[in-house]
Parts: C-alpha cells; structure tokens; sequence
C-alpha cells in the first residue's frame, strides 16, 4: 500500500515536500521554504521525523523546493539524494547564499533585541553554512534524464525533463503492490514549451498516480512574443526619457533568460545606449553554471556557446559582485538597467534600488516572475501608493510593467496538454498552487479531460 502526505505546496504554492510511503520505504520529494505570508512555518517543525526518511529526490533547485534541505539534515536526515548534476550544482549555491541570508538576518535581531534587552527572545537561524556543507557530505546519487536507479528491491525512480529550470524534472516512482507494477509521478514544475533558453518538456506515457503543479491552473498566459515586444517596449521608453528600468528577477533561469534577450536586443541593435547590471552575486555565479551545462538548453544557445560565444553576455553589461560596486550603482542617475535579487522583491539588492528609485515617475519597475501573496512585488502590483522598505514609507511613482508571458511554468492550457496524452490515469491531485486557482483548475480539468482532480491538503494523507 502506497500513501502520500503533502507537507508543503499543498493549497499554496510554495513549500514543496511531499512524503511518499511505499511498505516500509519513507521517500521525500522536495524539501523547499514557504515564502510570503506564511514564511513562518519554515521554522515549524517537521510534520514527519526526518531520520526515518531514506531517500530525497530533488525536483530542481529554486529555494521553494530545496530551502529546507539543510533545515532537514539537520534535524537527523542521513538517506540518499537524488537530482540531476545540474540540480546538485545550483542547488549548493542557492542554499549557501539561503544560509549567508539567514544568517544575517539573524545577526541584524540578535543586535536589535540586545538594545532592547531582549537578546534571549531571537530564534536561531533555521540553518547555517556549516548545515549546508553538511548537505553535499551526504550520499547524492545523479540521474540523466530517464536513467533508472534502484531505491528498494522493488521501487525504482526515473526523472523526466520538467523544462522549468536548467536541471529540473518530473519524478517517476515505479513500484510492484502485490506483484502488480505501478506507478507514482510528482511533476515538480512544468514549464512552458514556449521559452527562450530552455527545451520543452519531456512527455509523460503513462502513470497510475499523477501530483500535477498548479500554479497557474486559472489562466493562460500571454504569448511568448508579445511579452518579448512588451518587455523591449516598457525598456526602450523608459531608457530613451531618461529613466531607468529596474528588474526584480530570479537568480535561476529569469535572469539568464532576460540576460539573451537583451544580448538579442543589443546585436540586433534595438537596445539604446545605456548601462546594465547584473546586480546579484547569486545570479552571477547560477549564469556561470548556466554556461557550463549548454546541452540542457535550447538548441540555438548551446550553438552560440558551442562556437565560443557567451549568450548571456555583451559589452555594455556589467557584472557587480561586490557590496562597493552595487552602491556605484546610485551614482548612475538616468539610462540605467538594473537586473537584481530578490525576484519577489522579499529581499537583497533590489530593495536598495526599489528604495532609491521607486518614487521617480521617469522610472520603471518590470516584473518578470510570479509574485506571491504578502511580498513587496506582490504589493507593487496591486497598486499601494506608498510600500515601506527598510523602515522607509517609499512612495510608489515609477511605471509598474507586468509581464507574466516570462513565466517559467505552464499556463492552464499547457498543463492540460501535458496531462492529456498520459495513459492509465486513475488519480490526479493538485499541489503547488493556491486553493481558489486551484479550484479553477479542477473544473478546468473535469470539462476538458473528464477527470475529477482532488485537490490536496497540508497533513492529510491520501491512500494510493
């Protein structure tokens, strides 16, 4: 008998872990923070007792799957981890930069609460850079896409392409109940088959169980094209009025994918003369990975690096490491374009900028990436005339830009075109999404396919 319990992404979309029980057999999938309002239930503890867990497979490398990794070997963790090589690489720099996060914050508290007298009451961090060089000392095994691996006598895992991120997959549990073969897949996030610098999708043939991401399950998006023309647009205005354009982006894949567009742009000499930064030390060192796996991306940029060409680099970019560069940055007043992190503005070097520049109507601000309920993007988004950063009541004057067409997962349409060819298909559960878009989803779902979708909850088991 087969079980699953969804920890995390269940009813929102971040938080990914997943508990599949086979027999005696406890596998992971995923093990990501929570981000936005409910940010606070990473330092909850763990629903389930991590030393009991015997296998970790890893979806791919944003923090909303990996950001509890090092929370979980911590608290007594010591299986296998299964990923791709790419996941595995990422995965270490996104987690030491997590690490490096937390604990400044937790230093900035602890000096806060010591003025006050009340040093006692400041929470550890969640985890350190020294839990996370514990991480990469354990056992990691990695895959090729659909290389199978044994886990048990009669349980075997095999990852499919997701298309989402470099490195990402689809989970595939194949497992004998009873003699008879069956099959579990968690589909991590999906990507668009319609994307800049990374290949679609592999296609699922068949499976008894599918955990299907929801994150866009309402809607579809605006084509490809017509958010590349909005992007160049919402750039070339505000460069040639003199303002500058600031763009809150996510290390992975966001960034690179902003990075070949305006390579594009300035080769083909659309792009006016200007400076841009890539302002994130982060996303610096995942673009050099970026580099170093070309045959996990799309066919024209694994040939512009396979001729020795940088597709995500041209002369006027340049790349600002160090606390002392990205503060030069103040000094440039007008034709400035500033890429930096956090993506959903919770965080890092964009909030200096948002704080400098947010009031100035000759600027703009061009979301490129989901922004989740409660974080400051969010908040920018939906129109609030002043957002306080760093203590500061900042009003918001700068032309705001959305364009969702980035987005590195599938629309509704996409999604049910996954899930359409899939043969065998006795249940569908909905993760990674938020529960009225999800219901939408769900009704999407039953029209088009003629399934019912069960949506899951967080801690509530479902027998398999």
């Amino acid at each position: 008998m087969a079980k699953v319990t969804s920890y995390g992404a269940a009813q929102t979309v971040t938080g990914s872990c997943h508990l599949v029980k086979i027999n005696s057999v406890e596998i992971l999938i995923d093990c990501g923070m929570f981000q936005g309002d409910i940010g606070t239930s990473n330092y909850e503890p763990f629903a389930f007792d991590p030393t009991k867990i015997d296998y970790l497979i890893l979806t791919h490398a944003h923090l909303d799957h990996i950001g509890r990794v090092a929370k979980l070997v911590k608290e007594g963790f010591d299986g296998e981890i299964i990923a791709t090589q790419p996941t595995y690489d990422i995965a270490k720099i996104m987690l030491l930069d997590s690490a490096g996060i937390l604990e400044e914050e937790y230093k900035t508290l602890k000096r806060k609460a010591r003025r006050r007298g009340e040093e006692e009451s400041v929470s550890e961090p969640l985890y350190t850079q020294e839990h996370v060089h514990q991480v990469f000392e354990k056992k990691w095994h990695t895959l090729e896409y659909f290389e199978h691996h044994k886990l048990h006598q009669h349980i075997r895992v095999t990852l499919g392409n997701a298309g989402h991120i470099m490195g990402s997959a689809f989970v595939i549990l194949d497992y004998h109940e009873e003699s008879e073969a069956k099959r579990i897949v968690f589909s991590g996030d999906i990507g668009s088959p319609h994307r800049l610098i990374i290949d679609s999708a592999d296609s699922l043939d068949k499976t008894d169980v599918l955990f299907i991401e929801s994150t866009y399950g309402d809607r579809n998006h605006k084509p490809l094209r017509e958010s590349v023309d909005e992007f160049k647009k919402a750039v070339i205005e505000t460069l040639e009025r003199g303002g500058n354009v600031l763009i809150p982006s996510f290390a992975l894949e966001r960034t690179q994918e902003i990075l070949w567009l305006l390579h594009e742009m300035f080769e083909d000499k659309e792009l006016p003369k200007c400076r841009v930064f890539l302002d994130s030390p982060l996303a610096i060192k995942a673009t050099q990975l970026y580099n170093k796996y070309p045959i996990h991306l799309s066919d024209e940029v694994e040939w512009m690096a396979a001729v020795g060409k940088d597709p995500f680099s041209f002369k006027w970019l340049e790349m600002t490491s160090t606390r002392d560069e990205s503060m030069e940055i103040n000094k440039v007043r007008k034709r400035a374009i500033i890429i930096a992190g956090s993506g959903m503005c919770t965080g890092g070097r964009i909030m200096h900028h948002l704080k400098n520049r947010l009031w100035n109507p000759k600027n703009a601000v061009v979301f490129v990436g989901y922004q989740v309920k409660g974080t400051l993007g969010r908040r920018i988004i939906d129109g609030e005339k002043f957002v306080r950063i760093y203590n500061e009541e900042v009003i918001a004057k700068a032309q705001v830009h959305t364009i969702n067409g980035f987005s590195a997962h599938a629309d509704q349409t996409d999604l049910i075109d996954w899930i359409r060819p899939v043969k065998g298909l006795k249940t569908l559960c909905l993760i990674h999404g938020e529960e009225e878009k999800m219901e939408i989803f769900a009704r999407a779902i039953k029209e088009k396919l003629g399934l019912d979708a069960h949506i899951m909850k967080r801690g509530i088991p479902v027998a398999l």
